[in-house]
């Protein structure tokens, strides 16, 4: 067996062994997460990606270890405002505290295999039509120019264009059901509850993130290896983070400027990789002191209204 396939097979093992165990060992049982138990999660995570990081040292070298390490990063970052948009939908649809670890863990399931399919199709796309490199640079300088003009802009996931289908098509429960189940037959018929509806969100709501962050960390490497297994990296710790930050999230206010500059700035390298090729090193600096900077601004010159607390806005 080649040792490229073995170790897609490997890690593809590794990850479904992680998720049993989270699934059907440590949250067997559905419960409200609290911060202590995020937090150790969230550490777990991160170490295996630090962990999994110094394998790709040993395995490839130095430059592949910093790609890897770069696009975690980016990912990671970035991930920040999936955390507000989960927070969101989780306060719109009032869903209980102890459901929303399950439903992040099968909407995560779901952006694992949507994010893989991304990859592969940008990859195929860059390397047959050389000119995409320049249309994912122009889209992430825009995206990023964006963020910074849309820091209030209002989100309405119940607009959500799938939403409007699946309640076309079945019958949905008004009240969340007791088991925390997805489907319920009542009278012969079978019905969705809301909880399906909340889950068929995050499963969208991930997939117009993916078309932001793969451009993103495309920029770094074209490695599918190390592009794929970075993203999973960094939506495996996504839950966990989620439960650690979400009650602060809204303190961190000038992080969208970071997330812009680093959206434009990987833009720009894709746009000038014909002419002149960023070091990775000088990105992975570049992406990490944005971050610095931004949260730093956000402790220095707190929120004039105190902590936002109305979800329907964002940062």
């Amino acid at each position: 067996m080649p040792i490229r396939l073995a170790l897609w097979i490997g890690f593809a093992f590794f990850i479904l062994t992680m998720l049993a165990l989270d699934l059907f060992v440590f949250h067997r049982k559905p419960h409200a997460v609290k911060m202590k138990e995020a937090l150790a999660w969230s550490a777990a995570w991160i170490s295996l990606a630090l962990l999994f990081n110094v394998g790709v040292y040993f395995w490839q070298g130095s430059r592949p270890a910093l790609e890897f390490l770069t696009g975690y990063l980016i990912e990671k970052s970035l991930s920040i405002d999936n955390i507000f948009v989960f927070l969101l939908i989780f306060s719109s649809f009032r869903v209980p505290a102890k459901y929303q670890h399950e439903i992040l863990f099968w909407g995560i399931l779901g952006a694992l295999l949507l994010r893989a399919a991304f990859i592969a199709g940008g990859i195929a796309l860059m390397e047959r039509f050389h000119w995409i490199v320049y249309l994912f640079g122009g889209f992430l300088v825009l995206t990023g120019v964006r963020l910074v003009f849309e820091k209030d802009k209002e989100i309405h996931p119940e607009r959500n264009p799938v939403l409007r289908l699946v309640r076309r098509i079945l019958p949905v429960t008004e009240e969340h059901d007791t088991g925390g189940r997805f489907f319920v037959v009542r009278q012969g018929r079978t019905f969705a509850t809301p909880l399906f509806l909340v889950l068929l969100i995050v499963e969208t709501t991930d997939v117009i993130f993916a078309v932001d962050s793969i451009p993103a960390i495309l920029a770094v490497t074209q490695d599918p290896f190390i592009v794929y297994t970075s993203n999973v990296f960094a939506i495996l710790g996504l839950r966990a983070l989620y439960f650690a930050v979400a009650g602060v999230v809204d303190l961190f206010h000038h992080l969208h400027y970071g997330l812009s500059a680093i959206l434009i700035f990987v833009g720009a390298k894709m746009l000038l990789s014909d002419f002149y090729h960023i070091p990775v090193p000088v990105s992975l600096v570049f992406i990490v002191s944005m971050l610095g900077i931004s949260i730093l601004a956000s402790v220095i010159w707190p929120h004039p209204g105190g902590t936002p607390s109305d979800p329907t806005h964002r940062r």
